[in-house]
C-alpha cells in the first residue's frame, strides 16, 4: 500500500493478458475507468515491457473518445484507490473483447485476463493493415501486435500548406528510411508515406482534400496542387496512391490526373467510439438518396456516401482497390480499427503483402470477416470473356462477432441481390454464414460482396470485398447518366471555387478531369443509343 492524494490509500492492481488458447502472454489495448468514469493509464509491471498511453478527444464531438493504453506482451500494473472499476481488454478484430468488474477495498489485487479467439484469419492466408496512420515507428512496434494488425503505414511526410514541399511538412516525423521494417515475421511498417492534406492553399485557410503516396522510395519535394508529377515520380518508384475520402473537394479530380491506385472504403471517420463528423465537406447528389439534402447524416449515411463514389468511378472505368485507414494518432480511434485485410498465398513477407493489396486480393472491414471467391478466383481478378450471357457463382462464408443483419451482392453499384444470413455458431461461439449466389452478366462489369453487423449504440460495422471484374468483347461498362453527371461537376465546381487561389497549371488539372469525364459521358451516350437502336 501507498499514499495518494490528502493521504488516500492506493492498492497494486496487477495483472496480465494471455491468450486463452496458447497461454501465452499477448500485447493488447486496455481501458480502465472507475465508477464515475474517470480514465487511468496503466504501466508496464516488467522493466523490458512498453506501456503507451492514448488520450483523444474529437473537438466536434465531445462525447467522441478514445483513452487507452496499448500494452506489450508483459504484465501491468497501476496503484488505485478503493472504489469500483471496469476494466476492458481488445486486440484488433479477431479476439472477443473482455469486461472485467472489479473491486479495491483493503489490499492489492491480481487480475488473470484471457482473450479469447473468435477467427483467426493469418492462419488462413489473410493479414490485415492500416493505410492511414499518424504513429511513429518506434510506437508501432508495440501497438501493430497489442492491434493484432499487420501491416501499418506511417505517414511520415504530412503536409497541410499548398506552397510547402512534403520534406519540410509540419506533421513530419522521424524518418528511417525508406526499407520494410519487420517487427515480427508476420508484421511489417512500410517506413517512408506522404500525406498531402492541404487546408491551406495560396496563403488562404481553404481545404482541398487529401491523398497518400503509400511506400515510396525518395523523400518527395514536389507541392501540390498540381499533382500530376507526383503521381509520375509514385509510379515510378512503385508506390501506390490513395485517395482518402471522396467528400474532399478535389477528391474526383484526382483519379483521371494523378493516378490513384486505392479508394479508402473504410476511412479515419468511422470509429469504435460515437460518430462525429454529420456535416460533409462537399454534399451528396440526389441520385445517393441521402438524407437532409446530402448535406450530411449518420455513419451508416457516411459508409453509403463513400460506397456510391466509389462505385461511380469503378463504372467510369477506374479499378481503384479499396483500402482502409484510421488517422489513429490524430482522431480517437484505435489503430486498425478499420483495415484492409490481404491475401497471401505463400510465405508472409512485405513484397507479398504490398503486391496482393495493389491487386486487390482483399477486403476491407470494421467487423465482419468475408473469405469469397467468383468462380474460384479470389478478389481483385479480371476475367476476359467473348460470348453471352457469362454465368458465374460468387461463394463462400462469411464470420462475425455478432449475428450479421443482412448481406448484398452489388453489381455495377447496384444491389443485385440481398441475402438472409445464417448466423450459426460455429466452435468458437462466432456467428457464420455460407452463401452462393449465381451471377449473369450480359455485358461487361464488376461484383462486390458487402455485409452489416449491427452493434449496441446503433453503431454497424460492414465489410466489402474488393471488385471482380468481366470484360466482355465489345459490351463495355459505363456510369449511369447520374454518375457521370456527378463525376463531371466535382471536376467543374471546385475548379470555380479555387479560381482565385490556383495556378493555370493546377487549374488546368480540373479541367482535364472534367473533359476525361465528358469523353466517357460521349461514350457511354452513343453506346446506349446504338443498343436502342439495335433493339429497334
Amino acid at each position: 500500500m501507498t499514499t495518494g492524494h490528502a493521504d488516500t490509500p492506493l492498492f497494486t492492481l496487477r495483472g496480465e493478458v494471455r491468450d486463452a488458447d496458447s497461454d501465452a502472454l499477448i500485447a493488447s489495448r486496455i481501458y480502465l475507468n472507475d465508477a464515475v468514469g474517470k480514465h487511468y493509464f496503466l504501466e508496464s509491471a516488467d522493466p523490458e515491457g512498453v506501456a503507451l498511453p492514448y488520450d483523444r478527444q474529437n473537438w466536434a464531438n465531445k462525447n467522441a473518445v478514445e483513452r487507452y493504453t496499448n500494452l506489450s506482451a508483459h504484465p501491468f500494473e497501476i496503484n488505485l484507490p478503493p472504489g469500483d472499476y471496469t476494466l476492458t481488454v481488445e486486440r484488433g478484430k479477431e479476439y472477443r473483447p473482455l469486461n472485467r468488474e472489479f473491486t479495491i477495498t483493503d489490499a492489492d489485487l491480481h487480475l488473470a485476463l484471457s482473450l479469447e479467439r473468435w477467427e483467426d484469419m493469418a492462419a488462413q492466408g489473410w493479414y490485415s493493415g492500416d493505410t492511414h496512420v499518424h504513429r511513429e515507428v518506434d510506437e508501432l512496434r508495440t501497438i501493430l501486435p497489442a492491434e493484432d494488425l499487420h501491416a501499418a503505414f506511417p505517414l511520415t511526410y504530412w503536409v497541410t500548406v499548398s506552397d510547402t514541399p512534403p520534406s519540410q511538412g509540419e506533421g513530419n516525423l522521424p524518418d528511417p528510411g525508406h526499407e520494410p521494417i519487420l517487427v515480427e515475421p508476420n508484421r511489417v511498417i512500410y517506413p517512408r508515406n506522404t500525406e498531402y492534406e492541404l487546408f491551406r492553399v495560396s496563403g488562404v485557410d481553404r481545404v482541398l482534400g487529401a491523398f497518400f503516396i503509400l511506400n515510396h522510395q525518395e523523400v518527395l519535394e514536389h507541392t501540390a496542387p498540381p499533382v500530376a508529377e507526383i503521381g509520375e515520380q509514385a509510379r515510378a518508384e512503385g508506390a501506390l496512391i490513395d485517395m482518402d475520402k471522396a467528400d474532399w473537394a478535389w477528391s474526383m479530380m484526382l483519379p483521371p490526373v494523378l493516378g490513384v491506385d486505392l479508394f479508402e472504403l473504410a476511412n479515419n471517420h468511422i470509429w469504435r467510439t460515437e460518430f462525429a463528423f454529420s456535416n460533409w465537406v462537399t454534399p451528396a447528389p440526389a441520385y445517393m438518396n441521402l438524407p437532409n439534402d446530402g448535406l450530411g447524416g449518420t455513419e451508416v449515411d457516411w459508409m453509403h456516401y463513400g460506397f456510391h463514389c466509389y462505385y461511380a468511378l469503378l463504372n467510369a472505368g477506374f479499378r481503384l482497390r479499396p483500402t482502409a485507414g484510421t488517422a489513429n494518432g490524430v482522431h480517437p480511434v484505435p489503430l486498425g480499427f478499420g483495415r484492409v485485410y490481404v491475401q497471401v498465398d505463400a510465405e508472409f513477407s512485405p513484397e507479398a503483402w504490398f503486391a496482393g493489396l495493389d491487386a486487390g486480393r482483399s477486403f476491407v472491414t470494421t467487423g465482419p470477416m468475408i473469405q469469397a471467391t467468383l468462380a474460384g478466383a479470389a478478389p481483385g481478378g479480371a476475367e476476359q470473356a467473348s460470348e453471352i450471357p457469362i454465368q458465374r457463382s460468387i461463394s463462400g462464408i462469411i464470420t462475425s462477432e455478432r449475428p450479421l443483419s443482412h448481406i448484398e451482392v452489388v453489381i455495377n453499384g447496384r444491389v443485385a441481390k440481398t441475402i438472409s444470413p445464417e448466423n450459426h455458431q460455429n466452435a468458437r461461439q462466432a456467428y457464420t454464414t455460407s452463401f452462393q449466389q449465381d451471377i449473369v452478366f450480359e455485358e461487361s462489369g464488376w461484383v462486390a460482396l458487402r455485409c452489416f453487423e449491427p452493434h449496441p449504440g446503433d453503431k454497424v460495422r460492414f465489410a466489402h470485398t474488393a471488385p471482380w471484374h468481366i470484360d466482355i468483347e465489345d459490351r463495355p461498362l459505363y456510369p449511369t447518366p447520374e454518375q457521370i453527371a456527378f463525376l463531371i461537376e466535382r471536376s467543374e465546381t471546385p475548379r470555380r471555387q479555387f479560381e482565385d487561389l490556383l495556378s493555370a497549371e493546377a487549374l488546368a488539372e480540373f479541367d482535364q478531369a472534367a473533359a476525361r469525364y465528358r469523353a466517357i459521358q460521349a461514350e457511354a451516350e452513343a453506346y446506349r443509343a446504338l443498343r436502342t437502336q439495335g433493339a429497334e
